[in-house]
């Protein structure tokens, strides 16, 4: 069973969120995560819940074409909602598919050269030769990721927020990219931000803030934060 705490917010009577970290081509554990998901849904049965993944699917792990390919091809939990976020390696990699030059460059450079290679592409090829290698379904499923959620006291996004700027005002590299500024607020930002992007080997609970990006591609396990009423858990595929 998992354990349950207090929570920094809490979501409306008989809701429950299962948000996912950085999966970075992590395979195995990301169905190995979604697995416990279900087995948790089955033990804890409730009316209303929601799976969400906060971005970064793809770069650094072995594993981006399978792990995209699945999300395309399968409801993660059956039956269960599910909605998709964008991180910034979602959007370096479309731009950098899309000729972006700049973006192949910080592509490459940031982990994408294991996305290339597991799609059988030579990272040293032709740049535009690189989007005839994806099934258009993939390229949709990428164009369509959301920027975020909010839902009761929560934020959900991938990186976090500019301290101080109204949301309708962020800017979009900022809810994909930032970090020192906002990892280092203590300001109270009218909701708790759920985020990964920044990893560390233990999720980090704040009073503003909630990280559930542990690293899964180079050794830690890959999280999930669980949300409910006033109350917040992790489960956790190692």
């Amino acid at each position: 069973m998992i354990e349950m705490r207090e929570a920094p917010a809490s979501l409306p009577r008989g809701r429950r969120i299962y948000a996912i970290g950085d999966v970075h081509g992590a395979f195995d554990k990301m169905k190995a995560l979604h697995r416990a998901i279900a087995d948790d849904l089955r033990a804890r049965p409730g009316p209303s819940a929601l799976l969400l993944h906060l971005g970064d699917y793809v770069d650094k792990g072995t594993d981006s074409r399978r792990v995209l390919e699945d999300l395309v091809a399968h409801d993660p939990v059956p039956g269960l909602e599910t909605m998709f976020l964008c991180g910034n390696h979602e959007e370096t990699m479309l731009a950098a598919l899309q000729g972006d030059g700049g973006a192949a460059a910080d592509w490459l450079w940031g982990g994408g050269r294991a996305t290339l290679e597991a799609w059988g592409i030579d990272p040293d090829s032709a740049r535009e030769e690189w989007p005839q290698h994806f099934d258009p379904a993939i390229l949709r499923f990428l164009r369509r990721l959301h920027l975020y959620h909010q839902e009761g006291g929560y934020l959900f996004v991938h990186a976090g927020i500019r301290p101080g700027i109204p949301l309708e005002e962020q800017s979009r590299e900022d809810l994909l990219r930032i970090r020192h500024d906002f990892l280092g607020s203590p300001r109270d930002h009218g909701f708790v931000v759920v985020h990964g992007h920044t990893a560390g080997f233990n999720p980090v609970v704040r009073d503003n803030r909630i990280c559930v990006d542990t690293a899964a591609w180079s050794g830690g396990p890959l999280t999930c934060g669980v949300f409910e009423g006033d109350r917040l858990g992790f489960l956790q595929a190692a």
